[in-house]
């Protein structure tokens, strides 16, 4: 459900401006923050979410508001569990009755050539997922456009129906990208982490591995996001919520569950290396990775691709 935080809780109050004086008063105090007009959080809590648990709370707080306003683009990836980036500044709703886009502080209501398929999900009104996916990655860097393309896959969307449906849209912005994202989508990546690095191992230029390689050894199943056979190499992104948990006996059980995975891992290849999101995202770092485990670059580097990293990560 699209719905606030179990751990945050959103106050709604009717109308700002009679807004109860008991909230009031925890407004002014700090206990509480606004997330938008008529909507309240914790102050505390809502200062610790990361950013796009942010913007998820935010697009929550304006479902409550607008209950019967159709969420799109990047607000509408939120209702149906698509990936996000940080914090989006706006939020994007569809009006099939209006001829002109229109902004209302960040709130964006957007006019459309073409018809709009409206759906139910998450306790919210949105686009539907196949719109939702070619709306969404149409205004995304390649790599972050990859990650939702992944995810609409192994969502039992198909490759052909995301292409046809992006063709026949009237907005042909960014087309010889997406058609790049849906060539090069694949259902078995797991993570977003793993979706950006696959965009910059190949815009380097180094082969393309094989993902989700399945290797049982000492009666353990492990699956290593990346594999090269031919080079007989494994790489690993790291994504850092594997190490997160409730208590520190439970996030200490965690990282020695990883270290073992791994020298298992290790056993079955000559060389090992992992990397983080800030690696794929600077290039360089990962660069250094992947030569210093042995890999080759095949091809010539993709600069222009490379380049639509520049500022997407903050």
């Amino acid at each position: 459900m699209l719905t606030p935080d179990a751990g945050g809780s959103l106050l709604l109050s009717a109308d700002d401006r009679r807004m109860p004086q008991g909230l009031y008063r925890r407004v002014r105090s700090g206990e509480l923050a606004r997330v938008r007009p008529g909507v309240y959080a914790p102050a505390d809590w809502w200062a610790a979410l990361p950013p796009h648990e942010r913007y998820r709370e935010r697009v929550a707080a304006a479902v409550l508001v607008f209950p019967d306003a159709a969420l799109m683009r990047e607000s509408a990836a939120v209702a149906h569990g698509l990936p996000t980036f940080g914090e989006p500044r706006d939020i994007h709703f569809f009006d099939p009755d209006r001829r002109s886009t229109r902004r209302f502080g960040d709130v964006v209501v957007h006019a459309s050539e073409r018809p709009r398929v409206v759906t139910h999900v998450a306790g919210a009104l949105a686009t539907d997922l196949i719109t939702t996916v070619v709306d969404t990655a149409r205004h995304l860097p390649p790599a972050y456009a990859l990650a939702v393309a992944d995810t609409a896959l192994s969502r039992g969307l198909h490759r052909e129906s995301i292409r046809a449906h992006s063709l026949s849209d009237p907005n042909r912005r960014h087309e010889r990208m997406l058609a790049w994202v849906w060539d090069f989508a694949d259902a078995r990546a797991e993570s977003t982490g793993e979706s950006v690095s696959r965009a910059v191992i190949s815009w380097l230029g180094f082969p393309v591995p094989i993902l989700q390689r399945t290797f049982f050894t000492d009666g353990h199943e492990d699956r290593p996001d990346f594999w090269w056979p031919d080079y007989s190499t494994i790489g690993e992104s790291d994504g850092y919520g594997k190490y997160r948990a409730a208590t520190a006996e439970a996030a200490v059980r965690g990282v020695v569950k990883e270290k073992l995975r791994e020298d298992r891992l290790r056993r079955r290849c000559r060389s090992f290396t992992r990397w983080d999101w800030g690696d794929a995202h600077r290039v360089r770092p990962l660069l250094d990775k992947l030569l210093g485990a042995g890999l080759p670059q095949v091809d010539a580097p993709d600069r222009a691709m490379l380049a639509t990293l520049r500022g997407a990560w903050r």
